[in-house]
């Protein structure tokens, strides 16, 4: 940061505002850091998880969904309480509550407990995370330290995930896979102790809870997912099945109405009015669809199958940190040139082969023959997308609406997960079912009688029959996955109209790291 600047005193509480408030950005991109990373710190504990608290691969999904549809659906409503209640308050006690919430988690005895911690922890990360984004134009004046600080910020927002990976798993190979949550709890008392000394509080403006609206929006998702989940175990007739999808299509009817009516709503509906943007959205909950599902199934594949312990299949996943890294310094230097619509295309298809790719894998696969090309490509379809979706997501947004645009595309990315997540385990579960009827006869057959003592007590096949079931429903998700990518390119392809003038105004007003910090837009 610019150390020489001289600070000034503004603000409600005196303090001293100034460029050179480095204390004040470690804070905030620790609390940014400490959010993102949860997705990829838990995805590398998953399988063991499962073994502990007796998730089947179904209900698995909620350790994931329960944190993401509570941080997507009331990210906005987290965003607007820091402008009316204060920034400053606000961010310590979203940070306090992520921390209660993991301290919960670690002591989780059952997968009842477990998944209520991780909702918890999804509404401290929906209070955080967007006031933390917001206290940047707080504490560094406009010009190039506010830039380095959105700089910073989106590069933790970036970096978080690979971050998580190998701290995943050192944490579940030399403790176990509380410490994934434990960990959580002296990060987020520090930031709010340095949080109280560093950071200024902001002024408060009057507005308006769309309470109704983040209410109705996130259960009418609950209902939405729960449905996928439960017809993938218990059929699409099933009464529970069809009366959650019955309950998600009133909920989020009457989210839409409220939403039309609302003076102050959550999800300002006019953002989907610019068919750009619109069609901005939709891509990002493709894409969102297809990442959280190969991370989800690929972190069972390398552990269950391949036997990596976590702390080789964090360093697995790295190579996909570093490819989209690289896929967005080569979107942010041609964007001016080529403008984003290429991008979008080139990149959903880039996901779509590397996942069409992984449709292959089998119990005979390996990493290196089977597993890393099809992560490079499509980790570079990733980074080719993220800066172009960024900044559109912001084309044509006044200043003062820049925050919900940023905030809405945080959103998609989080609620598109979650149902693309649910989508697929439908998929797999429906697949590895059928998988295993078909297998009983042979394995009837050839079985030795030890292993025939073990499926008659447990009614599950012993290892390899049981790789083979989980990789053929792993195996139908991938297809599923290479579809949403392949719309996310139809989407950009047909939808997208950009003029060179929104390009050069893009590119001067926000720059491509300052844009996918706004948006906190990461990998999982």
């Amino acid at each position: 940061m610019d150390g020489n600047a001289s600070p000034t005193r503004n603000g409600t509480d005196g303090k001293v505002r100034g460029s050179g408030n480095g204390l004040a950005l470690f804070v905030i991109a620790s609390c940014q850091l400490m959010v993102v990373l949860d997705i990829t710190i838990v995805n590398i504990a998953l399988p063991h998880i499962q073994t502990a608290l007796d998730f089947s691969t179904e209900s698995l999904s909620w350790v994931v969904n329960a944190y993401t549809l509570a941080f997507g659906g009331l990210l906005l409503l987290g965003g607007r309480a820091g402008d009316i209640l204060g920034r400053k308050r606000v961010f310590i006690f979203g940070v306090l509550l992520f921390g209660l919430a993991s301290l919960l988690g670690g002591f989780a005895q059952n997968a009842g407990q477990l998944m209520a911690a991780r909702a918890l922890q999804g509404v401290g990360g929906a209070i955080a995370s967007p006031t933390s984004l917001a206290l940047i134009t707080t504490t560094f004046r406009e010009g190039p330290a506010r830039n380095r600080a959105f700089g910073v910020f989106a590069g933790v927002s970036a970096g978080g995930g690979a971050i998580g990976l190998l701290a995943g798993g050192m944490l579940v190979e030399w403790l176990n896979w509380r410490w994934v949550l434990f960990v959580n709890v002296p990060i987020a008392v520090v930031i709010a102790v340095l949080a109280r000394k560093v950071i200024r509080e902001s002024e408060r403006h009057p507005g308006h809870f769309d309470l109704a609206g983040a209410l109705l929006s996130t259960t009418g998702m609950v209902a939405l997912v729960y449905g996928f989940i439960r017809a993938s175990q218990d059929g699409w007739r099933d009464g529970w099945t069809l009366g959650s999808f019955g309950a998600a299509v009133v909920l989020l009817t009457l989210f839409t109405l409220n939403e039309r009516r609302s003076p102050q709503p959550i999800t300002p509906l006019h953002m989907f009015a610019d068919r750009n943007r619109a069609g901005t959205y939709g891509i990002m909950l493709m894409l969102a669809c297809a990442i959280f599902g190969m991370f989800f199934f690929l972190t069972l594949f390398v552990q269950i199958v391949l036997g990596f312990s976590p702390l080789r299949a964090g360093l697995a996943f790295l190579p996909v940190s570093a490819v989209v890294a690289v896929g967005a310094g080569i979107t942010s230097q041609l964007l001016p040139k080529f403008g984003p619509k290429p991008f979008m295309v080139a990149g959903a298809l880039c996901s779509a082969a590397g996942l069409a790719w992984l449709t292959q894998t089998d119990i005979h696969s390996t990493y290196l023959g089977s597993i890393l090309g099809p992560l490079l490509l499509f980790g570079l379809g990733m980074g080719l997308q993220f800066v172009s979706l960024t900044l559109m997501a912001l084309s044509n947004v006044p200043d003062r609406e820049s925050g919900a645009a940023s905030g809405l595309l945080n959103s998609m990315q989080q609620v598109g997960g979650s149902l693309g997540l649910s989508i697929l385990v439908t998929v797999f579960g429906t697949a590895s079912r059928n998988e295993a009827k078909d297998q009983v006869a042979g394995f009837m057959r050839t079985a030795t009688p030890e292993e025939k003592a073990f499926f008659a007590r447990t009614r599950q096949f012993p290892k390899p029959w049981s790789d083979q079931v989980l990789t053929s429903g792993i195996s139908a998700a991938f297809v599923v996955a290479a579809v949403f990518t392949l719309v996310g390119a139809l989407i950009a392809l047909v939808v997208i109209q950009v003029r060179p003038s929104d390009i050069a105004r893009l590119q001067g007003n926000h720059k491509p790291t300052e844009a996918a910090g706004a948006a906190g837009v990461k990998e999982p």
